[in-house]
């Protein structure tokens, strides 16, 4: 029987012309030009609250550019669909008095008063004459939801005059989401780019409190949830600039009983940068099946100085995770345990972790899988050499086999942009070349290694061809092609089918195995069905963005924001899409 593992990298390929596009995320390079503003504890501090799923506020900013009735629909069915899974997988401790933001005494002050014997000790000792209002990432925060401050002009006095009165607040929310459809800038210049995001106001202990996710204007029509929450999750915590601010919460006593971490990213002993704390050093030697010590998370090494930390995992070492810097495309990004276990380590959130999606990218591979030095060494059905068509490892598409900047000169089996979809019906078509390999699309057709020809052809290439499957257990499956009957193909090895020559490969652990992989319209609902216990901010003001009272044309947003979202293949929701928790609110920014 023929090796599977040396078929999948050592034969011949057939090149493609197709390429994929790199749509890299831009956090770090915005969260540096974000100004944070940092809450000092208070007097009295807030006595802790339960700990429940975090309830997220969105506040919709307006946007010039109006968006057309389908286009908004979209955006609004596909922010909810990633609050809900974010809601469903993160529990903060919640307090019952109303979320209020700080306002920056940078901005709002002249001076503070700085000798320490004073009364008025670090307070505000004069206005600055050109304040105007709070940003957070260039959208204006609204005065309601922002503490007042006052200015004390003498510094042992306690009369002081109130510059802006408090507002009141947002009720029932843990986490304010400003949501902004805009043509900017970064948006203009890097055309592949979809969105960013960034985090602007934390609490005392360090957890974000707010932040911005804009979406690039001519990106909407792209938008996935994956990408909502890849930029959610940054706004959230997952961030460089947050790491040495994670807290240490093992104790029985849970968050009222916490230690700051310190510093938690070291280099390995290749020079590469990991996270080092307990949740996500377990996550990653189940995953890879090792108990290598320094099997920390991984951090993504390219653009980044010697030294320095990424905000996303590495790319080489953890593919299909949604905290990549160029997350993958087509649905395939998966909330995966390592994200998970990182969000439990911050000290902020308690995590579900169980409602982790599989992450096969690497599975059970060992301590050395990943490393420039074995991705070109054949070690690895993960990995490919040279240049052609294959199966992309989750096989629901074909791939080329091709590198880019972040995966330092390993190269994989990227999905296919236009027509590579085993699963699409539509992309049968009945040229002779394809009936000679004996292909079949379709909802239960999946990518095989294969260099099928008919009888009456004599050229073998192995290349990835779609053809129908059907599990008959765990890791045990049955393939059908073009005019035959069902055969069992063992994993690991290869079959011959009647009435062609050359032989389809089985690929091992990777079909039949897990329920949360699959098409989008056949997708498991991975995730709950609740939907984020966060109101929906009140403001009367006409919007662009505001739903129709018409419901006809409520029903026509609500079926066109489905249709456009059958592509995303994360998890659905049973409820309705019409009934977002988006506010909408007009106005320039």
């Amino acid at each position: 029987m023929v090796s599977w593992r040396g078929l999948w990298l050592c034969l011949p390929l057939l090149c493609s012309e197709l390429r994929v596009s790199l749509h890299r995320c831009i956090f770090d390079e915005v969260q540096a030009q974000t100004r944070v503003v940092r809450a000092v504890l208070p007097s009295p501090a807030p006595s802790p609250g339960e700990v429940a799923p975090i309830r997220i506020g969105t506040w919709l900013s307006g946007e010039r550019n109006r968006l057309s009735e389908r286009e908004e629909g979209r955006v609004r069915a596909t922010v909810e669909r990633a609050l809900r899974t974010v809601s469903s997988l993160l529990s903060v401790e919640r307090t019952s008095s109303p979320l209020l933001l700080k306002r920056d005494a940078n901005k709002y002050c002249k001076f503070l008063w700085k000798n320490s014997s004073t009364v008025n000790y670090n307070r505000c000792g004069q206005a600055n004459k050109n304040y105007r209002h709070e940003t957070c990432l260039d959208v204006k925060i609204p005065d309601d939801h922002l503490a007042g401050c006052e200015v004390h002009p003498q510094a042992n006095s306690t009369r002081g005059v109130v510059l802006r009165r408090p507002g009141a607040g947002v009720p029932d929310v843990d986490f304010l989401l400003y949501l902004h459809v805009q043509a900017s800038d970064k948006c203009r210049t890097q055309p592949s780019l979809l969105a960013y995001a960034a985090h602007c106001q934390t609490d005392t202990k360090g957890r974000p409190l707010a932040g911005v996710v804009v979406i690039c204007r001519d990106s909407v029509t792209r938008l996935t949830v994956q990408t909502v929450i890849h930029e959610l999750f940054h706004a959230l915590g997952f961030s460089k600039d947050l790491f040495a601010t994670w807290r240490d919460c093992s104790t029985e006593r849970g968050f009222s009983a916490c230690s700051p971490r310190g510093k938690v990213t070291h280099a390995d002993g290749s020079g590469q940068m990991r996270i080092y704390t307990p949740s996500v050093i377990s996550a990653l030697q189940r995953h890879l099946a090792a108990v290598d010590p320094e099997l920390g998370g991984p951090l993504e090494n390219s653009d980044v100085p010697s030294g320095g930390v990424s905000s996303h995992w590495e790319s080489r070492l953890l593919q299909g995770s949604i905290m990549l810097a160029a997350p993958s495309q087509f649905g395939a990004a998966r909330v995966d345990p390592l994200t998970l276990a990182a969000f439990q380590d911050t000290g902020w959130y308690t995590v579900n972790i169980s409602q982790a999606q599989n992450l096969i990218w690497g599975k059970g591979e060992g301590a050395l899988f990943g490393s420039t030095m074995t991705c070109h060494d054949n070690s690895s059905s993960f990995f490919c050499t040279g240049s052609g068509l294959g199966c992309h490892h989750l096989h629901l598409h074909k791939g080329e086999c091709q590198t880019d900047p972040l995966l330092d000169g390993c190269r994989i089996y990227k999905a296919l942009e236009n027509g590579g979809e085993c699963w699409e019906k539509e992309n049968e078509r009945k040229s002779s070349e394809e009936r000679q390999g004996g292909e079949v699309f379709g909802l239960d057709s999946r990518c095989f290694f294969s260099d099928l020809t008919t009888l009456n052809h004599s050229q073998f290439i192995v290349m990835g061809r779609c053809y129908r499957h059907k599990c008959t257990g765990p890791n045990r499956y049955q393939v059908q092609v073009l005019g035959s009957y069902w055969v069992d193909c063992p994993a690991g090895g290869s079959i011959q089918i009647r009435g062609y020559r050359g032989s389809v490969f089985c690929p091992d652990e990777r079909l039949c195995l897990y329920s949360d992989i699959g098409p989008p319209s056949e997708i498991e609902n991975v995730f709950p069905n609740g939907q984020p216990d966060a109101p929906l901010l009140q403001d009367d003001t006409p919007s662009a963005y505001r739903p129709s009272a018409d419901p006809s044309v409520t029903t026509a947003l609500c079926v066109s924001a489905a249709l456009g979202l059958l592509v995303v293949g994360l998890v659905s929701s049973r409820g309705p899409p019409c009934k977002v928790r988006i506010h909408a609110a007009s106005g320039d920014v």
